[in-house]
């Protein structure tokens, strides 16, 4: 069967899973404006930007024959749960005979998530199944844990572009690997890669780090956030996203009793500004802020959709959490209007102010107090 996936982050596990259980995969296309074009005209006008963008990708997918695309789901007041009915039913309209899997919580519904993995698992054996599962899980864990630390590195290379070049012969070679006795080789001449680039690292005191907090989609997604995180480490600041694929699978996979998962301890930094979880990862968002404030990070940018219900509740709350911690936050909206030049401008003006804040040497009051205005102008602000 010819099957495709969303195009989020990372997408060499997913390649790699279809590939092992004997499907043939219709490789998504990193979204480009034709993409979006071909979303934004086949959607509701007021969905959510990841839709509109799911959306292009959907059809480009099935112009080159993609007959079964499988994606997430989402419960509760986000708009996600509604996607692949509604997907489906456009595409339908549209004239492509095209089946999706939605996948939903293991916990809520075993018996429905078990079914899922019946329609996609192409005769394999169960055993097999588990095998590659557990296979591709460790790829995507391990290409996850290098893209944090490229990103962290990425700031100071010394030739531009570098890290990136890097980065796609490390995904080169992820691509090439089917067992795990490969991937051991694999991750060590990956590293060894990664580590080979040259860099010029200034001292601890005048490094400046930022959080990246907000909606799955346009956090991991670079080509929704006009590649935010590059535009950062090219302005020498260390980025940490929250999320990556192997975060969101282990906190959806293991039961919390058993996890030592950062994501439930953000979840529980979250509960002293909300009593409830109010849908997406407004809860883990809200508590990851709090978390980079305790951790010393010198600013957060908190990533939403346009008109996003659950991003607009924690982006209601950041200037409580900016009085409390003291720390800047930038909040910015993502659709398909957004300008290029208004987003470089206003992470230029927002690092400044960053860097300001994390220098060690003495400033004037008068300075002092423009910066604490100005801290209160970047809390929360679209």
């Amino acid at each position: 069967m010819k099957v495709s996936f969303p195009y989020m982050g990372c997408v060499t596990g997913f390649k790699k899973l279809f590939e092992l259980l004997g499907h043939e995969v219709i490789m998504p296309e990193k979204p480009t404006q034709r993409t979006i074009d071909l979303g934004v005209l086949n959607s509701p006008e007021f969905i959510c930007y990841p839709f509109k963008i799911m959306m292009g990708t959907y059809i480009e997918a099935c112009e080159k024959g993609a007959e079964l695309i499988v994606s997430s789901g989402g419960s509760g007041p986000c708009r996600a749960g509604i996607y692949g009915d509604v997907h489906k039913k456009i595409l339908h309209e549209l004239g492509y005979d095209v089946e999706i899997v939605i996948f939903d919580s293991l916990f809520e519904n075993f018996g429905a998530f078990m079914n899922q993995v019946f329609k996609i698992k192409n005769k394999t054996p169960t055993l097999k199944v588990m095998k590659y599962a557990y296979l591709v899980f460790k790829m995507i864990n391990q290409m996850d844990g290098i893209e944090k630390e490229l990103k962290h590195l990425r700031a100071y290379e010394v030739n531009k572009g570098d890290f990136d070049k890097c980065f796609d012969k490390i995904k080169e070679l992820y691509d090439k690997t089917y067992t795990l006795k490969q991937m051991k080789k694999t991750y060590a001449k990956a590293l060894e890669m990664l580590h080979a680039v040259p860099v010029n690292i200034p001292p601890e005191n005048k490094r400046v780090r930022i959080g990246i907090v907000g909606e799955i989609y346009v956090i991991m997604e670079s080509s929704t956030n006009m590649d935010i995180e590059k535009r950062l480490n090219a302005l020498g600041v260390e980025v940490e996203n929250i999320q990556y694929i192997s975060d969101w699978v282990k906190h959806h996979i293991i039961p919390r009793r058993f996890s030592k998962e950062e994501s439930w301890k953000m979840f529980d930094k979250g509960y002293q500004y909300k009593s409830c979880n109010c849908g997406g990862h407004d809860m883990e968002n809200t508590g990851a802020i709090v978390h980079f404030s305790q951790k010393g990070y010198d600013g957060v940018v908190h990533l939403m959709p346009f008109g996003c219900l659950p991003e607009l509740i924690t982006r209601s709350i950041i200037p409580q959490i900016t009085e409390d911690y003291g720390i800047p936050v930038l909040s910015m909206s993502m659709d398909e209007q957004q300008g290029e030049a208004n987003i470089q401008t206003r992470l230029e003006a927002f690092i400044d102010l960053c860097k300001n804040r994390s220098n060690k040497q003495q400033i004037s009051p008068a300075e002092a107090a423009n910066s604490k205005e100005l801290k209160k102008e970047f809390a929360g602000i679209m």
